[in-house]
């Protein structure tokens, strides 16, 4: 049966292309969505530029006739901007306010009134979609770029009780996936163009001053060192290392190995308060509360080897920048690390990765359960996003860290906190 399907605005933020995402149905834009885009077109970082590609595509469907009247898409279904002509729809009296969600509910309420085809509001927007049931208004979080954080393989296995013979080992019998660890016995393997490869580094290699402290860490660094691999997704609660053992990695690929030119260290900025245009000071100090994560973890390093951060900095072999500045360029001949993964959306992530040049590699990290921004969770975030869509590619890795590292007292405040 066809349905409506009313947008809000953060759908249209979260994926300008999410239009063409309901196949057969009727896509309904109420007219408030459109003022809305209209004032956030001017932002700068990714919600400008997810404003202007939408009203971008709406002006691109203008061709084919009238939106107030509806345009097809997707083969059978349509596209329609809608418009309430009178003054005073039917509604409870506090839907009148200014208050923007409160109008697109209005126009929600509108259109299933005056419709035969049943009406869906899809938002991103947890407490938008309750007043929407309060009011009796079926309302559903956008899914089509959802990925099961709890269905995410951690990619690895102990085939112990499985495989007898590393020898006899046949992927075809076997749920494993191309990159993917195995464990058998007392012994460590990868499996590449469906065989087992012994994994070379243990737990006594020291990568820039650092071993691996348990399984799922050697399985990461393995895949941060290996030259083959273009992209490597990392997930783990906090303490478990992700950001320690990439920083290492990238020093050793890049420094000591002059396999790439520079090391790209990026994060996206979710601000608390007042955006960094608005805060005192040099460029350098707005970053600084923002990067200092990495720099801890760079003195980390350095003291290890015993080398001088401040010097290696003066050298222009890194750069540590805010995510919103590498937007849009062509990155070749180096290593990303992008931390904090899980605070951009899908397309965000797309985005970063269609830029990726020649003989680069990324490295996406993050933790799903420590979200900063609104409108994504641990099913609907980019890294989580990326590592369920990208797996198994032979150029690809994935690796969920679970065991934490960082101190008992770190430990001991996961598990009962």
């Amino acid at each position: 049966m066809v349905k409506n399907y009313v947008l809000d605005t953060n759908v249209l933020i979260h994926d300008p292309n999410s239009i063409y995402s309901f196949e057969d149905n009727n896509v309904v834009i109420p007219l408030p969505v459109l003022e809305e885009l209209d004032k956030l077109k001017t932002h700068s970082g990714s919600v400008g530029k997810a404003a202007r590609d939408a009203i971008r595509a709406f002006d691109k469907l203008r061709s084919k006739g009238q939106l107030s009247k509806g345009v097809p898409i997707n083969g059978n279904g349509t596209l329609r901007v809608h418009v309430i002509t009178e003054r005073k729809p039917r509604g409870p009296d506090f839907l009148y306010e200014k208050y923007l969600d409160n109008w697109i509910l209005t126009y929600t309420l509108d259109i299933s009134q005056k419709s035969r085809v049943p009406t869906f509001l899809v938002s991103k927007d947890i407490n938008l979609r309750v007043k929407a049931s309060a009011l009796g208004i079926p309302a559903q979080d956008y899914l089509t770029d959802r990925s099961d954080l709890d269905l995410l393989p951690p990619g690895y296995k102990d085939l112990t009780n499985v495989v007898a013979d590393p020898s006899q080992f046949d992927m075809g019998q076997l749920e494993v996936v191309e990159n993917e660890y195995v464990k058998i016995g007392n012994e460590h393997f990868k499996v590449n163009n469906g065989k087992l490869k012994r994994l070379l580094l243990d737990y006594k290699s020291s990568i820039w001053g650092i071993n691996a402290l348990n399984t799922e860490q050697l399985y990461a660094m393995d895949a941060l060192l290996d030259d083959d691999m273009s992209m490597v997704t990392i997930v783990g609660i906090a303490g478990t290392g992700k950001t320690l053992i990439s920083l290492a990695c990238a020093l050793e690929k890049t420094v000591r190995q002059s396999k790439y030119r520079r090391i790209i260290v990026t994060r996206p900025m979710i601000p608390l308060g007042k955006d960094v245009g608005y805060l005192p000071g040099s460029l350098e100090e707005k970053l600084k509360p923002w990067m200092q994560p990495i720099f801890d973890n760079l003195e980390f390093l350095f003291d290890r080897v015993n080398m001088s951060l401040k010097d290696f900095l003066k050298k222009d072999v890194m750069e540590i920048e805010a995510l919103s500045f590498i937007r849009g360029r062509s990155i070749p001949d180096q290593y990303i690390i992008i931390d904090e993964a899980q605070n951009l959306t899908p397309h965000e992530v797309k985005t970063i990765l269609t830029r990726v040049g020649e003989r680069s590699k990324v490295v996406l990290i993050g933790d799903p359960y420590q979200i900063d921004t609104p409108y994504l969770d641990k099913s609907s975030n980019g890294l989580v996003y990326a590592a369920a869509r990208m797996s198994g590619n032979e150029k690809v890795a994935h690796i969920t860290l679970v065991k934490g590292e960082r101190s008992e007292l770190a430990n001991l405040a996961a598990k009962l906190l």
